[in-house]
């Protein structure tokens, strides 16, 4: 079901609250939908009944982003998959910082000892959507204005502010018409249409080249994680990928910038940060060690797979291949790393004949580089026994070979 506003002034009116409190502590999985609107209608109108549980439900799913806060906020089921993930949030704030080191400044990208929040900084929200980020840059200490062109989406970012208890200014406009003025323009533009996901950032609602008619001293976009970085080059500006527990989720242009890109790994106890080389580092190319190193794909986004490898001391198997090996096991956040028991040219046959001698019942199998899938591959091992491996397909200097990892 799509909210109306008509919807929204039912939800915040005293009869709509009542029913929402409710509806929190109701099954509300699919199973009981009928049985639960049947006995709404008794004493709510259908599209009432209809409105409460669209939102009950989109609570429950936002618990994951908004932790307890959700149960008071109000979200579209767009809007809420879109909404930044909760430490991404929290790592916004520290670009409202001021350091000692002015080379910190507003873009601090993690929080540093001796950075204290700027009362004077100013933030303008471009496509605020239900206000998630607004209200982090808010609850950091900024000044913010949102700006949003969809009057149910504006509407639900006021809410959640006050809801909060977030001080934030929000207008129902165009983006395209103008920005006020602000020291930090954040920049979060529609990625899907019609159901559809939006890859060219010209396609973006607004599109990207809206930001080139900006005079902000700060500009940041957040992007898909898969943007082409082609489409990126004329801006020339630093972006950065983003990850969360080794998942990838956004991208962020920072105008104005120097063409540098880099990585950044979030985690509730820590934050790390990985350069790319402005000239790309020479690669060791080497026959596999003794672990098998699988980058974080904000690493391998931001083209820092070669920098990750040389601080590990690592050797890559390819030089197209993102994949390296080192002799023991790197402590580092950024990689996931597998011992390997064996290697050996891809061969099905021969893999069979391994892995049976050694009594091994059930494989989880990776792939960089081959045509091979799992799907394929493992009906034709024939595998039985209690023992469990990691099969790596990838290639060697061009060639294919399977790795047999231990299980972690």
């Amino acid at each position: 079901m799509t909210l109306t506003l008509p919807d929204l002034d039912f939800l915040t009116s005293d009869a709509g609250a009542r029913l929402l409190v409710v509806l929190a502590h109701e099954d509300l999985s699919d199973s009981h939908t009928l049985r639960l609107l049947t006995r709404l209608r008794r004493d709510y109108a259908p599209a009432q009944a209809g409105a409460a549980l669209a939102l009950a439900r989109l609570r429950l799913q936002a618990v994951d982003k908004f932790g307890a806060d959700a149960a008071r906020m109000f979200f579209t089921a767009d809007a809420l998959e879109q909404a930044s993930d909760p430490l991404i949030r929290r790592w916004r704030q520290t670009w409202l910082t001021v350091s000692t080191d002015d080379r910190t400044r507003g873009f601090s990208p993690l929080l540093q000892s001796q950075s204290l929040p700027d009362s004077s900084m100013s933030v303008v929200d471009a496509c605020c959507g239900i206000g998630a980020d607004l209200c982090a840059f808010a609850a950091g200490g900024a000044r913010v204005t949102g700006i949003e062109i969809d009057p149910l989406r504006a509407a639900m970012a006021r809410l959640n502010a006050a809801a909060l208890g977030i001080a934030a200014d929000v207008l129902c406009a165009d983006v395209r018409d103008g920005l006020p003025n602000a020291r930090l323009a954040f920049f979060d533009p529609a990625r899907r249409a019609d159901g559809r996901r939006l890859y060219h950032v010209e396609a973006y609602q607004p599109p990207l080249s809206i930001v080139r008619a900006w005079q902000h001293p700060q500009i940041a976009v957040k992007l898909s994680p898969g943007v082409d970085l082609a489409e990126l080059a004329d801006y020339r500006g630093d972006v950065m990928f983003v990850s969360v527990y080794g998942d990838l989720k956004e991208a962020v242009l920072r105008l104005p910038g120097s063409s540098k890109r880099t990585a950044l790994l979030l985690h509730e106890d820590g934050a790390w940060m990985l350069d790319a080389p402005y000239v790309d580092l020479d690669a060791v190319i080497d026959e596999p060690r003794g672990w098998l190193c699988e980058p974080d794909a904000a690493a391998i986004r931001a083209g820092a797979v070669r920098t990750l490898a040389a601080q590990c001391g690592g050797a890559l198997l390819d030089d197209t291949i993102a994949y390296f090996t080192t002799e023991t096991q790197p402590a580092t956040p950024w990689l996931r790393a597998w011992q390997i028991e064996a290697w050996m040219p891809f061969s099905v046959k021969r893999l069979r004949e391994y892995l049976r001698a050694r009594n091994v019942g059930s494989v989880t199998v990776k792939k960089r580089g081959t045509a091979v899938t799992p799907d394929v591959l493992i009906p034709q091992l024939k595998l039985k026994g209690d023992h469990e491996r990691v099969i790596v397909l990838t290639r060697l200097r061009g060639q294919q070979i399977v790795l047999v990892c231990k299980q972690n």
